[in-house]
């Protein structure tokens, strides 16, 4: 039984907390270094397997969270965006959100997140990493093209800036002084990343071999090994999901719906949930779209009418209820 309400207002070098009980009357409350002293300083004001904790999801959270599971307590993630906490109050602080968290929790009116164990966390961070660094590769690629293009200095070969015959002719290409300058800075700097996004693909794509679930994803028409596993790992438990839709929904690929009085307008999409799933739905309809096969016969028609925008978006929904029966079809094989 719950006997205590803890709500954590969680920052980068400190938190707030404030307990109550279970009638909402206030124990205590404090402000804690958000470090190994901080935290055994909060454990030691009583936290125990009777008590709940209410945190607000931001950058430090995860970390925050493994350090409180050694002592039995019920930590609850909360959704800021979902669960209104401010709503009557004029003054927002550090002391009064913790207060709002703790009663929030109370009357159990928080909208909890996903907490993927140590192991998902550390597959997306993979995936991440991975885009992360071929995102750089190609910004410095465009630094280098834009720069030839202002000094007229023709294209590298190929498609590819980092394609070998693409290298070596940029290492033999002369600028003005200036601008020759310019050019070797951003090559040297190229060269190391594109060796780091070389590395970080063979990772992955190992990964995803290894992962049955991604190799089962890997079969699906437009998503290919980085695809799968970057899936895999955002999605973490396919459980949480009841059909496409709901997926769908969770990547911020649904449109809003505003409805009233027999009025019904369907806005932009919501772009609400996770980014880099989102990302990786779409990334992967950009290549089923170019298939000949009846769904993207149906994307390009409706590309004509709507938009290649909006096909892509109609296309990963579609791709959602594509996933949940794959992955599904592997959990009960």
């Amino acid at each position: 039984m719950t006997t205590e309400y803890i709500g954590i207002d969680l920052h980068k070098a400190f938190f707030q907390a404030c307990a109550i009980g279970s009638t909402g009357d206030r124990r205590w409350e404090g402000r804690f270094p958000r470090s190994a002293a901080g935290i055994a300083q909060l454990v030691g004001r009583g936290i125990g397997a009777e008590v709940a904790i209410a945190v607000e999801a931001s950058g430090p959270t995860w970390a925050f969270v493994d350090a409180l599971q050694p002592t039995g307590a019920r930590v609850c993630v909360v959704d800021p965006r979902k669960t209104r906490l401010k709503a009557g109050f004029a003054a927002k602080t550090d002391r009064l959100d913790a207060r709002r968290l703790a009663d929030a929790l109370r009357r159990e009116s928080v909208v909890s997140i996903y907490v993927p164990p140590p192991a998902m966390r550390e597959l997306r961070e993979v995936c991440r990493g991975r885009h992360q660094v071929v995102r750089l590769r190609t910004r410095l690629a465009q630094m280098i093209r834009a720069l030839l293009l202002r000094c007229d200095a023709g294209e590298p070969p190929g498609t590819r800036l980092y394609a070998p015959v693409a290298l070596t002719w940029l290492a033999q290409v002369q600028l003005p002084p200036a601008a020759d300058q310019t050019l070797r800075r951003l090559e040297r700097l190229y060269r190391p990343v594109h060796a780091d996004a070389q590395a970080a693909d063979r990772e992955v794509r190992e990964r995803a071999k290894a992962d049955p679930i991604a190799a089962r994803l890997d079969d699906l028409v437009g998503i290919g090994p980085i695809m799968a596993l970057t899936l895999r790992a955002e999605i973490g438990d396919i459980a949480r999901f009841r059909s496409g839709p709901a997926l769908a929904s969770y990547a911020g690929l649904v449109p809003r719906v505003d409805s009233s009085a027999g009025r019904v307008y369907h806005g932009r999409i919501t772009r609400e949930g996770s980014p880099w799933l989102r990302w990786a739905l779409v990334q992967a309809a950009r290549h089923a779209i170019r298939r000949d096969d009846t769904r993207a016969r149906w994307a390009r028609r409706l590309a004509v009418r709507k938009g290649i925008n909006k096909a892509r978006v109609a296309l990963a929904r579609v791709l959602c209820d594509q996933v949940i029966r794959t992955w599904r079809a592997h959990n009960y094989a």
